[in-house]
């Protein structure tokens, strides 16, 4: 257990677990309104922006009291991919309960929705992927079922964090040179 007092580890954990948690608000707040907020958070990953918002604060508060004022590129990429790993988690699996447990309804909703945007979309779709491709894709989209979110959510906002990382990573990084001065 020790390992997670390390700050490297503990601050992104702390600050992704808020992630997880301001984007399950915000799927609330969605929600709220009598929107369909998993149809609109996947056409529509905004929710993303809370994570780039907690990953700069976090790089930032890490170099500035962590590292006294310097900071590594590698401390910082494994901030942002800690703090996107835990918030897409969290938030992935908080929605997946609240989908199952709490409102079944919103994932058929989700479906239909997904399935008539497919269905519009037709056109592209078949002259980007093929005809056999599209049949496939509405298939699979009809026989999703709500433990496919949580992943799902990781990989987007996985596939979203590389290069978002690595820039944000960049930006904050300041190392000390005065070693290589003799």
């Amino acid at each position: 257990m020790a390992y997670f007092n390390h700050p490297l580890l503990k601050i992104p954990l702390l600050f992704g677990l808020g992630a997880g948690l301001a984007v399950f608000g915000y799927f609330m707040a969605l929600y709220a309104t009598g929107r369909s907020a998993l149809f609109i958070i996947e056409k529509y990953p905004l929710d993303y922006g809370i994570h780039i918002i907690l990953m700069v604060a976090a790089v930032w508060y890490y170099r500035k009291n962590v590292g006294k004022g310097m900071l590594h590129l590698w401390e910082g990429l494994t901030i942002c991919y800690v703090i996107n790993t835990v918030g897409a988690l969290v938030a992935g699996w908080l929605i997946y309960g609240f989908i199952t447990y709490v409102d079944p309804a919103l994932f058929t909703r989700y479906i239909d929705d997904l399935t008539q945007f497919q269905i519009s979309d037709k056109a592209a779709m078949v002259k980007q992927f093929g005809q056999e491709a599209y049949v496939a894709l509405l298939k699979q989209t009809k026989e999703s079922r709500p433990d496919v979110i949580p992943l799902s959510m990781l990989g987007k906002k996985t596939l979203y964090t590389i290069f978002v990382a690595l820039i944000i990573s960049l930006l904050f990084r300041k190392q000390d040179y005065s070693v290589l001065k003799p």
